[in-house]
């Protein structure tokens, strides 16, 4: 076994390992449960409720994943008794994944809670490792108060199970933030050593399960409505209007080199806190394919202009975050600054394109693409125009 001490923030060639992948596989078991009891709640005329109860089991989930993330990409020493530990993790969110469905339908969070404490117990042990092998007091005192802040937390989550149903919103909104305050109280005079890059590439790859997730759900939902109600007419438009969604979702999220906004703890921090909404979002995309899915085919509870904003909102949520979190630190002009924003626009507005609203959105988002493309290329011709001018003039 050894020591469990802190990597180079530095290190060459620093990448994703199989067994963060394979974390990364499973998590989609519970985000697809989570996606499914979005979907439900909301063809069945019960959005607020469905949103708040996706809102809430989305955050265990992701909250979950980026704390292993970001433990991993500063300690990973790849040993068996982390690999055994990770391991427990993973079982962890297979135990959430599985009572994700009695917390949507009969508000029983107790399965949820379970695997959460299981998931976050793991990262606890990983931390007092850190601890016991620190090379200083500060990275030592930093590692005891993550492990002791993650276990507060976990004290104060038992109220979610053990109190009456209706506080259950409360409770996520108090406890949520206690957890999100553990990251800056435990790093506050010592920063761990997390590599930009890692971080950035282990995001993209979580975003990719994503998106892959949206496409998966949306061509079951497609294809049972093809099946059973022989109505591709009114699937088509629907089944390409997702595609170039996604497509052009996948297209705007890999455009610009995130890890070169990762300087410090502050950028750190508020850029992977943000994701939150841009995997949620996404993750609602399918959701929102699914249901218009189902009411084209006359299953779901619900008035078209519902069935179109389940799709339109999250898409033009998740182009807006995406611009707000690092695109925008990376595009030079006015033109290109509102790419983003005004396509968010566009996708909103396709709300009220009835029954061609998701393909309509879909252009939109395309149309983004396109025009990014050819902004970028002209600016690039613009800089090499300048440059070849200054090296005549020299």
């Amino acid at each position: 076994m050894r020591p469990l001490v802190s990597r180079d923030r530095d290190e060459e060639h620093r990448s994703a390992t199989p067994l963060e992948l394979f974390f990364d596989l499973c998590f989609v078991v519970a985000v697809a449960q989570a996606v499914a009891g979005l979907v439900h709640a909301v063809a069945e005329g019960h959005a607020a409720e469905g949103l708040v109860e996706y809102v809430m089991v989305f955050f265990a989930v992701w909250w979950a994943w980026m704390n292993f993330t970001w433990f991993a990409s500063a300690y990973d020493n790849d040993d068996a008794l982390y690999r055994l530990v990770t391991l427990v993790q993973i079982a962890g969110v297979l135990l959430l994944a599985a009572g994700v469905s009695r917390a949507f339908d009969e508000g029983d969070w107790l399965m949820v809670y379970l695997g959460y404490v299981v998931m976050r117990l793991g990262l606890v042990f990983q931390w007092l490792r850190v601890a016991r092998d620190a090379s200083d007091a500060a990275e030592r005192a930093m590692a005891l108060r993550y492990a002791g802040g993650v276990l507060a937390c976990q004290a104060g989550w038992s109220a979610l199970v053990l109190g009456p149903a209706w506080a259950a919103p409360g409770v996520f909104l108090v406890m949520a933030a206690a957890e999100l305050s553990v990251p800056l109280y435990a790093e506050r005079r010592s920063a761990s050593s997390w590599h930009a890059h890692h971080i950035a590439e282990r995001y993209g790859l979580f975003t990719i399960i994503v998106l892959g997730e949206t496409i998966a759900a949306a061509t079951v939902a497609v294809q049972s409505g093809v099946a059973e109600n022989d109505a591709l007419d009114e699937l088509a438009p629907i089944a390409a209007g997702g595609l170039l969604l996604v497509f052009s979702a996948w297209w705007i999220y890999f455009v610009v080199p995130a890890h070169a906004r990762l300087r410090s703890n502050r950028e750190g921090f508020l850029w992977g806190y943000g994701h939150y909404l841009v995997f949620a979002s996404a993750a609602a995309i399918g959701a929102g394919l699914e249901v218009s899915v189902e009411h084209a085919v006359g299953a779901a509870h619900l008035s078209g202009l519902a069935a179109a904003a389940a799709v339109t909102l999250p898409s033009a949520l998740y182009l807006l975050l995406v611009w707000l979190l690092h695109a925008r630190y990376f595009k030079a002009g006015l033109a290109r600054q509102l790419v983003l924003p005004c396509a968010a626009l566009g996708v909103l507005l396709c709300t009220f394109a009835g029954h061609w609203a998701v393909l309509a959105a879909g252009f939109v988002a395309a149309a983004a693409v396109a025009a990014g493309v050819v902004l970028a290329a002209r600016e690039a011709d613009r800089q090499d125009g300048a440059g070849a001018r200054e090296g005549a003039a020299a």
